[in-house]
C-alpha cells in the first residue's frame, strides 16, 4: 500500500519551489510508504506528482514509482494493488503487444493495459483495490481514479492554484496557496453519524473521488468531468432483476468457489501475510479460505479484550485450533484501549467517532509486528444481511405502516421514560445481555414510528445527535437527512444497499485503512470484491435471511470447513465501553475536551447543551456515550488541526 499526492498547477512555479512542495506533502504519507519515495514535476505543464511506498509485489526499485509508461505517455502514482495482474499481463502478450517489462510490480501492469486498452477499458479488467492520479502527457490531461467501492481513500481541492490531489488531508496543507477553512456543514454531518460522509468534507472545497468514478481534468482551472466505470446502484439493481438461477446446494458451491478465488487472489505478495480474525462469520469464513490454498499455516491475529461482554478472543482461538493456524492473541486491558484514545486525532485526517477503530487500532499493530499483509472480513454484514437493522428495521417499518397515525404519534411516549430507566427494567427483566443499550434503542423507535421514507427511516438508525443544531453554535441550516439514491426494493434490501453506499465506505473502510497505514500495514478485504458483490446481490434475501438466522447462506459456506458450533452465537461488535470508561479512566481527559469555557471560545459547540449532556451521563440519567463520543472525537481533532484549518 502506497500514499500519493500531487498537483496541475495553473500558473508557472520555480521547479525548486515545486520540488519542495511536493518534498513536503509527500512526506506527509510516510506512514502510508515507509520504504521509499519519489517525485516528478514537469516544468512545461505544472504537473507534479508524489508517491510514498509501502514494497509488497516486486521489492526492487523497478516498482518505485511515479511511474512512467515505455512509451513515456503516461505517468501514474497509484495505491493499491490489482490482484489479477499476471493474468493481464499474459492477456497483453497474447495481444502481440511487444513490452520490455522493468519487473513484476502491478503498477506496471496497470500502467501498460491503460496504453493498450485505454483507461476505461482496463479499469473494467482490474481486481483489487485502488486510487491513483494518471497523468496523459500527449492529451494533457490529469485523471483521477478510486477503486468501485472506496476503498482506498483520494481527495482533490481546485483553486486559484489549481488543483491538488492526495490519499490524505495532512498532505494538501503543505501546498502553500491552499488555506484550510472548517465545513460546519460537514460538522453538522459528522455530529449525526459519528463519521464525516464520503460525500463530503471536513474542509471546505475539499472532494473525495466517488468509488468506482474517474475524474478528469483537461486544463488546471476547469471543474472537471465524471464518468463512473462501475456503479453500485447497476449491480444491485442487475441482481433483484436477474437472479440466480441455480439451487440452494448450487448457490452454496457459487459463492463458496467465488469466495475461495478472491482470497486466493489476495494472497499473492512478496511479503509475509496473515488475516484478522475475530471468530466471526466473515473473517473465520475468509480464513478458512486462506488455509485452504496455503501451503504452512496462516498467521492470524486477534485482540480480546479484560472487560466482560467484549471479548471474543475465546471464539477466534477455537476457530485457529480449528483450521491449524499460527494464531496471535493481545489482551488488551483497559489501559492499553486508553492509551490510544490521544494518537487517534493524528492517525484520522477527519474527525472519526466510531469507537470500534480502537480495538482495530491495536489489531493492526499487533499484526503489523508479525506480517506486512493482512486480509479482513469486512463488507460480509452489507451483503449477507449481517446488521440486526436487516432483519427488525423490516418489521417494525410495516408494522410502523399499519398502524394509523394517531397510534405512531403515540409510540413518541417510549421517549417520555428516561434512557437509564428502560436499561434498568431491562436488566430487572434479565433482558440486557439480549439487547445492548435497550433505552437507546426504544428512543429511536420513538422517533422512527413517524419517518416517512426507507431513506429517512435509515438515516435516522444511523444517527447520533439527530438534530446536529441543538448543539452547534450558529448551526448551518441542514436537511433534515442528507437525500439519498433511490433505490427500488424490498425494504431489507434497500438498508442493504444503503450501508454498502454510505455506511461501508464511510464508516468501515475508512476505519481500516487509516487504523492500518497508521502502522504501515495493508489490509486486503476478498469480500468486496466485484465478483462477489455482483453474486451475492443476485441471491435472494431468503437465502441470506432464514427465520431469526441472518447470513444464513454465508453460514452454510462456513460449515464445509468449520463447525457451527464454534461460530453460533448472537453478533457482538467490535466495540469498547466508552460509556464505562466516561464515567471513569477516561473522566479526566473527557471533561478537559468538554470545558466549557474553550468550547465558548471555539465557538463551534453550544457549551451549555454539552455541559448538560455529560452532567447527565456522569449522573447516570441516560447513557449518552454516542454523543459525547462525538464531540470529544471532534474536539481532540480540532486540537490537533486548528492550527491549521480556520474556524
Amino acid at each position: 500500500m502506497c500514499g500519493i499526492t500531487g498537483f496541475w498547477c495553473a500558473d508557472s512555479v520555480a521547479e525548486d519551489n515545486a520540488h519542495q512542495w511536493l518534498d513536503r506533502m509527500t512526506a506527509k504519507l510516510v506512514h502510508r510508504g515507509p520504504d521509499s519515495s519519489g517525485t516528478f514535476f514537469d516544468r512545461d505543464t505544472g504537473v507534479g506528482f508524489g508517491h510514498r511506498r509501502l514494497s509488497i509485489l516486486d521489492l526492487s526499485d523497478r516498482g518505485r514509482q511515479p511511474m512512467w509508461s515505455h512509451s513515456g505517455r503516461y505517468c501514474i502514482s497509484y495505491n493499491g494493488e490489482v490482484y489479477n495482474a499476471p493474468e493481464i499481463r499474459t492477456e497483453l502478450a497474447g495481444q502481440g503487444l511487444r513490452i520490455e517489462w522493468r519487473g513484476h510490480s502491478d503498477t506496471e501492469v496497470v500502467l501498460e493495459a491503460i496504453e493498450a486498452l485505454g483507461l476505461r477499458r482496463a479499469l473494467e479488467k482490474f481486481r483489487g483495490m485502488f486510487a491513483f492520479a494518471l497523468w496523459d502527457s500527449r492529451a494533457r490531461s490529469l485523471s483521477l481514479v478510486r477503486d468501485r467501492l472506496g476503498i482506498k481513500p483520494l481527495l482533490f481541492v481546485k483553486g486559484s492554484f489549481g488543483i491538488a490531489f492526495a490519499s490524505e488531508l495532512q498532505a494538501l496543507y503543505e501546498l502553500p496557496a491552499f488555506q484550510p477553512r472548517l465545513n460546519r456543514d460537514s460538522v453538522g454531518s459528522f455530529l449525526r453519524y459519528g463519521v464525516v460522509p464520503d460525500s463530503e468534507c471536513i474542509v471546505v472545497g475539499v472532494q473525495k473521488v466517488k468509488p468506482g468514478t474517474i475524474v478528469q481534468f483537461d486544463e488546471p482551472r476547469t471543474e472537471g468531468t465524471q464518468q463512473h466505470f462501475w456503479s453500485a446502484e447497476q449491480i444491485a439493481s442487475a441482481g433483484l432483476r436477474r437472479p440466480f438461477e441455480g439451487t440452494e446446494k448450487e448457490a452454496i458451491e457459487e459463492l463458496e468457489r467465488v469466495i475461495q478465488r478472491s482470497v486466493a487472489l489476495r494472497m499473492r505478495s512478496d511479503v509475509p501475510f496473515g488475516a484478522f480474525l475475530s471468530g466471526g462469520i466473515d473473517s473465520s469464513t475468509v480464513v478458512a479460505m486462506m488455509q485452504q490454498v496455503a501451503s504452512k499455516p496462516v498467521k492470524t491475529f486477534c485482540i480480546g479484550n479484560t472487560v466482560s461482554g467484549y471479548d471474543e478472543s475465546s471464539h477466534a482461538r477455537a476457530v485457529a485450533e480449528h483450521l491449524h493456524c499460527e494464531h496471535h492473541t493481545l489482551i488488551a486491558d483497559p489501559s492499553d484501549m486508553l492509551a490510544v484514545v490521544p494518537e487517534i486525532a493524528h492517525h484520522w485526517d477527519e474527525p472519526f467517532a466510531d469507537s470500534s477503530q480502537i480495538p482495530t487500532f491495536l489489531v493492526s499493530r499487533l499484526t503489523r509486528a508479525h506480517v506486512t499483509v493482512s486480509l479482513s472480513g469486512d463488507g460480509g454484514d452489507e451483503l449477507f444481511a449481517g446488521y440486526n437493522r436487516h432483519a427488525w428495521a423490516p418489521r417494525l417499518w410495516d408494522l410502523a405502516n399499519l398502524l394509523p397515525s394517531s397510534v405512531r404519534r403515540a409510540l413518541r411516549a417510549l421517549e417520555l421514560i428516561r434512557v437509564d430507566d428502560w436499561d434498568r427494567a431491562f436488566r430487572a427483566l434479565r433482558l440486557g445481555d439480549a439487547v445492548r443499550l435497550p433505552g437507546d434503542k426504544l428512543h429511536k423507535i420513538a422517533t422512527l414510528a413517524e419517518l416517512g421514507t426507507p431513506s429517512e427511516f435509515y438515516e435516522r438508525l444511523r444517527s447520533h445527535w439527530v438534530d446536529p443544531t441543538e448543539v452547534m453554535a450558529g448551526a448551518p441550516d441542514l436537511q433534515a437527512f442528507r437525500q439519498t439514491v433511490r433505490f427500488d426494493a424490498p425494504f431489507a434490501e434497500q438498508m442493504m444497499f444503503y450501508d454498502l453506499i454510505q455506511y461501508l465506505p464511510d464508516d468501515i473502510l475508512t476505519k481500516v485503512d487509516r487504523a492500518s497505514m497508521a502502522v504501515s500495514l495493508e489490509a486486503r478485504v476478498p469480500l468486496l470484491d466485484h465478483e462477489v458483490v455482483e453474486l451475492a446481490w443476485r441471491l435472494p434475501l431468503s437465502w441470506k435471511i432464514r427465520g431469526r438466522t441472518q447470513k444464513w447462506i454465508l453460514r452454510e459456506v462456513l460449515t464445509r470447513h468449520v463447525p457451527a458450533t464454534l461460530f453460533e452465537r448472537p453478533k457482538t461488535g467490535f466495540g469498547v465501553p466508552v460509556g464505562q470508561w466516561l464515567r471513569g479512566p477516561l473522566r479526566d481527559w473527557a471533561a478537559d475536551l468538554l470545558e466549557e469555557s474553550s468550547l465558548a471560545s471555539d465557538g463551534i459547540f453550544d457549551s451549555g447543551v454539552v455541559a448538560s449532556t455529560w452532567k447527565a451521563h456522569q449522573a447516570g440519567r441516560g447513557n449518552h456515550e454516542h454523543r459525547l463520543w462525538a464531540i470529544l472525537m471532534f474536539q481532540s481533532w480540532w486540537r490537533a488541526n486548528r492550527r491549521i484549518i480556520a474556524a
